[in-house]
């Protein structure tokens, strides 16, 4: 059986190709997993947008409104960086309805993954960062308030802190959050996660794998998940304009390697999203992002 992987054409709002956000990369990468058969055409799981109601659950009301009828104040689309207008706002949506797929899937499967998601930056009152919606923290705020699971662990890979997560979920036992992040980068103001590994320039891959299994034990021993969403970002990469970490594709692949199979040596569901890029070259970059789709097919 194949691994699930969902995807929706509206995961790419259609900025302009000078746009400093990557936009385009998540048509390439869906394109790049059919042509390389880890997708059979017509093979993706298409989600239904998130729903005002789940949404409301990890945002506040008055955001997601402004969200929705495309009324987002002027200082936040600033802060998230790119306006929110009626292409934005569905992306927003279906990239979160993304994420609560994947984790059911995974819940029902053991392991699936998003071909977006991972905007860890916005926060209960608004959206920073290329993030609107947090969309594992809605998937997660979602599945505890059904009962579908009652405890979760956020392991966040992305070179940048999960700020926004992190400050969601603070106070709220049942979920744990991991951040292993590049000290020095953004945002300038680091939130207090429920573990936070901050790694310095140049790290490199044996001692960011080291710190990365040092960190997932303890947060193994301390959450005692039922479920994990992991952000496999792949900012860290030596190569992208906003990493610094040095990371090589080997070092990603290995990355994802070790926290999908430390999951699933122990029974736990994995559903990944997939976190930051900003490579300028959107071939070498949505190529980088299916480095954890291919890697999850060596557990199915």
């Amino acid at each position: 059986m194949s691994v699930p992987i969902i995807h929706h054409p509206a995961f790419d709002a259609q900025f302009d190709a000078s746009h400093r956000f990557p936009m385009s990369k998540f048509s390439r990468l869906a394109e790049i997993l059919v042509e390389d058969g880890i997708v059979s055409a017509g093979g993706f799981h298409v989600p239904t947008p998130a729903s005002p109601e789940w949404l409301r659950l990890a945002h506040d009301p008055l955001y997601v409104d402004q969200v929705l009828s495309r009324t987002v104040p002027a200082a936040i689309e600033k802060a998230i960086g790119f306006a929110v207008d009626e292409k934005v706002a569905l992306r927003s949506r279906c990239a979160t309805g993304g994420t609560v797929l994947t984790a059911k899937l995974a819940l029902a499967e053991g392991l699936a993954c998003n071909t977006a998601g991972g905007s860890h930056h916005a926060g209960r009152n608004g959206g920073a960062g290329f993030s609107v919606f947090n969309d594992v923290a809605v998937a997660a705020a979602g599945l505890l308030a059904e009962g579908d699971v009652g405890r979760i662990l956020v392991v966040d890979c992305d070179v940048h802190q999960g700020d926004g997560t992190a400050r969601i979920f603070a106070g709220e036992p049942r979920v744990f959050t991991l951040s292993l992040h590049g000290a020095k980068n953004y945002p300038a103001v680091k939130a207090q996660s429920d573990w936070d590994v901050a790694l310095p320039d140049g790290t490199g891959d044996a001692a960011y794998l080291a710190a990365l299994w040092a960190a997932l034990h303890t947060a193994f021993d301390i959450a005692r998940p039922e479920l994990v969403f992991y952000n496999a970002g792949v900012d860290p990469h030596g190569d992208d304009r906003l990493g610094r970490l040095s990371l090589t594709d080997q070092g990603l692949a290995e990355r994802d390697r070790t926290v999908i199979g430390f999951f699933r040596d122990r029974a736990v569901p994995v559903a990944a999203v997939i976190g930051g890029g900003y490579s300028r070259d959107i071939e070498a970059l949505a190529r980088r992002h299916t480095i954890v789709h291919r890697v999850a097919g060596e557990f199915a």
